[in-house]
C-alpha cells in the first residue's frame, strides 16, 4: 500500500490504511439505522470523527453503503469489501447509465468520490433512460482523476473525481429507489453525527488549554457557550435517533423534516464551535498545532455537505405547507 500513496502526505496513507484495518477488524459492523440502536450507531461514528474526520468520512460511507444494501437487497456486502457511496450531483460532469447486452454500463465522470482508490466497491447514482438509478460497481474497473481534489481539508479521505469508461454495473433497487426509500433520510441525518464528533474534536483544543493555564475570562465564556451548544447538539441527535427507531419505515412521513432540522442545527453548532475556539485562542493552534489545523480544515469542508440556505428554504417550504408545533 505504501507505493500506492507515494506523493501524498504521510497521514493520507495512514488514514486510508486505518480505514482498511477498521473494516477488516469488524469495528464498522454497526447497528443499522432504525433497528433499535441508532444512537449507538451514531455514537460510534461521532467517536471516529472526533479522532479524525477524514477517517470518519470513509467509515461513514462504508456503513451507509451497508445500510443501503440491506434495505434495497436484503443482503450484506462480501466480507472484507470496502464500500463508498458516490451520490453527489453538483454542476459539471455527470454519469450516464446505458442498457447494454442485457446489463448496464456507466459512462462519464462522477465527482466527489470519497475512497476513490481505497474502496473495493461503490454504490453510484447515475441517470438512466428510465430515470435516476443506483448501481454497484467494482472500483478496480475505474479511473480516478489525479489531482481532482486540490484542497487541504479532507485531503486524506481519498476524494477524487472518477471516470467511468463503459464500466459494467449492477442495478440496486428500482428506478428512484435510492432517494425514495425511508433510509435515505435516516442516513442523511447520520452525517450530522460525524459533524458533531468533529466539533467535539475542535473544542477539545480549548478545553485542554483551559485546563493547563489561565486563558482569561473571554476564552472561558467561549468555552461555556461551546458546552451549551455541544450538549444541545447531542440531545438533538439522541432524540432524532429515538424517533427513527420508533418509526423506521417513516410511516409518519417525518424523515425529511427530521434530517433537515438535525443537519441544520449541528452544522450551526459546529460552525459556532470553530469560530469560538479561534476567537478564544487566536492563531496559535491553527499555525502550530498540525492536528488541530487539519481538523478545522477537514470540518470546514465536511460541513459543506449541508446545503446552507437551500436546505433552510426546503425546510421552510415544508413548514409553511404543513405547519408545525413550536
Amino acid at each position: 500500500m505504501n507505493g500506492e500513496w507515494q506523493g501524498s502526505p504521510a497521514w493520507c496513507g495512514e488514514v486510508c490504511g486505518e480505514f482498511v484495518a477498521t473494516v477488516e477488524s469488524g469495528r464498522l459492523d454497526l447497528p443499522l439505522p432504525g433497528a433499535g440502536r441508532t444512537a449507538q450507531r451514531w455514537e460510534a461514528l461521532g467517536a471516529l470523527a472526533q479522532r479524525d474526520l477524514s477517517l470518519a468520512r470513509l467509515c461513514e460511507g462504508h456503513t451507509d453503503a451497508v445500510a443501503i444494501l440491506a434495505e434495497l437487497t436484503g443482503r450484506n456486502p462480501p466480507e472484507g469489501s470496502r464500500w463508498g457511496v458516490w451520490a453527489a450531483q453538483p454542476p459539471g460532469p455527470s454519469l450516464a447509465a446505458i442498457p447494454e447486452d442485457g446489463g448496464w454500463r456507466l459512462r462519464g465522470t462522477k465527482q466527489y468520490c470519497s475512497g476513490a482508490r481505497v474502496c473495493t466497491h461503490a454504490l453510484v447514482t447515475a441517470e438512466a433512460p428510465d430515470g435516476p438509478r443506483l448501481f454497484a460497481v467494482a472500483v478496480e474497473d475505474l479511473e480516478p482523476v489525479a489531482g481532482s481534489w486540490g484542497a487541504t481539508g479532507m485531503a486524506a479521505s481519498d476524494t477524487l473525481d472518477v471516470f467511468f469508461d463503459a464500466v459494467p454495473a449492477r442495478p440496486i433497487g428500482p428506478v428512484g429507489g435510492y432517494v425514495e426509500r425511508p433510509g435515505f433520510h435516516h442516513g442523511g441525518a447520520g452525517v450530522a453525527a460525524c459533524w458533531y464528533g468533529g466539533a467535539r474534536g475542535v473544542a477539545e483544543t480549548l478545553l485542554a488549554a483551559a485546563g493547563e493555564r489561565d486563558v482569561g475570562p473571554h476564552a472561558l465564556a467561549h468555552l461555556g457557550a461551546i458546552d451549551v451548544a455541544l450538549r444541545t447538539a447531542r440531545t438533538a441527535l439522541r432524540e432524532a435517533a429515538d424517533e427513527i427507531d420508533a418509526d423506521p419505515h417513516d410511516l409518519k412521513g417525518m424523515g425529511r423534516v427530521r434530517s433537515l432540522r438535525l443537519k441544520t442545527l449541528v452544522e450551526s453548532v459546529a460552525t459556532d464551535v470553530m469560530g469560538r475556539v479561534g476567537r478564544a485562542l487566536g492563531a496559535g493552534p491553527l499555525a502550530r498545532d498540525r492536528a488541530h489545523g487539519r481538523r478545522v480544515a477537514d470540518l470546514t469542508v465536511y460541513l459543506r455537505q449541508h446545503h446552507a440556505e437551500r436546505d433552510l428554504a426546503a425546510l421552510g417550504a415544508i413548514i409553511a405547507e404543513q405547519g408545525t408545533v413550536w
